[in-house]
């Protein structure tokens, strides 16, 4: 490129507050041209998993981490050349992995890139991973990178401490071994680093037999532990995987890393259980009619095409017992010492999905009619199962419902989603022996929990919403007279 510079991409704030991300996947590598606008990498974040685009033209030059890595927000993830534009590059050099390097750089594009997999590119001397600290050398600066390579996305190997110390430690990163993504998955997954396996694969690639073999290979000296004396295997361990990570993980244990929504997830819910005084309270009650409600619903033209099931009428049954007790829908101001109750009702639906619990909400739930409020049930369970769900729509809920009756569960002591009042949980719906009209007969029963926060909901606003709930859920025709 004429004119070119490198402009350098930091990792944004893609939500309220947030402090870092992981990398799940790169669409780019080096060498390749990217538009403005170009979705680059998709990022998991402690709200959900975001696509990130590009805000300018030009070519990748370097991915500064691997898959896998979780960034601090503010730091360059990707660089990328573009055409003119020298003020930008210049404030944009600030944070280059490399500034003392930049002028040789567009030098070093040529053709005749090596072919490579998403997720890590070709890395020569010119292209290197910005460390965490600065360092005067920059023969040190890259063996940092090195070693910062290998803990983020295998965990440190025991011969890693003697790269720094190495004079020809500059060009350990084009070593980096070679695997496509779903095998450096199992490779994670399975404990495995890839540095320790021999490729078998085209052009040195790592296959998935590969990394079996390495594992297979690895636990070859346990199976002999049972006739070694009771304090051999203990002794002998280490000494039999000389180069396993420091985090293999045995066939008898895994070691899943806690990050990104379950990461934040755990710690919310620690906050909210040492911070709001939890008051549960129960109720089990007929929904024989409720479910007959459901079917009739279901054959409506009005509904038709929208998901029509029993916690559509039980969102519809909290909302009408929040309306008639609005006290109910607030939080807590702990720097302003108040109350703050809210006019409007962002209901929140947790669910569970393979990133872990996330709690949605259906933004002013209180203003939508009941196939408004079906039409966005199923959009909010159908973008959380697909992994899209934005950090907006996770942002600003002010009760929520966990159905843990999908479960076969009965019922449960739900915790609040931080800066909520309550969360109602729903058990499972299922036929029961029930006193109906002065005889005893199978009817739809479940039980009901609502939790709530102590400090500004007492027990009879809490037990009158329950209640109200309750008795909506058995005669569905209050949906109408309690309007």
């Amino acid at each position: 490129m004429t004119n070119a510079s490198v402009r350098e991409f930091k990792m944004p704030d893609v939500g309220e507050g947030l402090t870092e991300a992981e990398i799940l996947k790169w669409y780019v590598q080096p060498g390749d041209t990217v538009t403005d606008g170009q979705v680059v990498c998709e990022v998991e974040t402690a709200k959900a998993a975001v696509e990130l685009p590009i805000p300018y033209d030009g070519v990748v030059r370097a991915l500064h981490f691997p898959e896998g890595t979780t960034v601090d927000v503010g730091t360059s993830i990707i660089a990328v050349e573009v055409a003119g534009g020298a003020a930008p590059a210049q404030e944009e050099a600030a944070v280059a992995p490399a500034p003392a390097a930049e002028p040789e750089q567009p030098a070093e594009q040529p053709a005749a890139r090596q072919p490579v997999l998403v997720g890590y590119g070709v890395a020569t001397s010119s292209t290197r991973r910005r460390p965490r600290k600065q360092a005067q050398d920059p023969a040190a600066q890259q063996a940092a990178s090195a070693v910062q390579s290998e803990l983020n996305g295998h965990g440190a190997a025991p011969a890693a401490p003697a790269v720094p110390a190495a004079p020809a430690a500059p060009a350990a990163p084009a070593q980096r071994p070679l695997a496509k993504p779903p095998v450096r998955k199992l490779a994670k997954d399975l404990g495995v680093d890839l540095a320790t396996v021999t490729p078998t694969g085209p052009d040195g690639v790592v296959t998935r037999e590969d990394v079996h073999a390495a594992v297979a290979a690895a636990q070859a000296p346990q199976q002999t532990a049972p006739e070694a004396p009771p304090a051999a295997p203990a002794a002998s361990a280490p000494a039999a995987q000389p180069a396993a990570p420091a985090s293999y993980d045995s066939a008898r244990e895994t070691r899943i890393p806690v990050k990104g929504v379950r990461k934040a997830t755990a710690a919310a819910m620690v906050g909210s259980a040492f911070t709001a005084p939890h008051v549960t309270e129960f109720v089990t009650v007929d929904v024989t009619r409720t479910m007959k409600l459901v079917e009739e619903l279901k054959q409506d033209k009005e509904f038709a095409g929208l998901r029509v099931n029993p916690l559509l009428l039980i969102a519809k049954a909290l909302l009408v017992a929040i309306r008639r007790n609005p006290d109910i829908n607030a939080s807590w101001d702990e720097a302003a010492q108040e109350i703050v109750v809210k006019h409007y009702v962002n209901l929140g639906i947790a669910a569970a999905t393979p990133r872990g619990l996330i709690v949605p909400n259906i933004k002013d739930a209180h203003a939508r009619t009941l196939p408004e409020l079906a039409a966005s049930l199923g959009e909010l369970v159908s973008t959380a199962r697909e992994g899209k769900t934005s950090p907006s729509a996770m942002q600003g809920g002010t009760v929520t419902i966990t159905n843990v009756g999908v479960f076969g569960v009965d019922t449960g002591t739900p915790l609040l989603n931080p800066g909520e009042s309550a969360i109602l949980a729903v058990g499972a719906i299922k036929p029961q022996p029930w006193v109906h009209k002065g005889k005893v007969k199978p009817r739809q029963v479940t039980t009901l929990a609502l939790s709530f926060d102590h400090r500004l909901v007492d027990g009879e606003l809490g037990s009158k919403v329950l209640a109200d709930v309750a008795a909506v859920l058995e005669q569905p025709k209050r949906l109408i007279t309690w309007a």
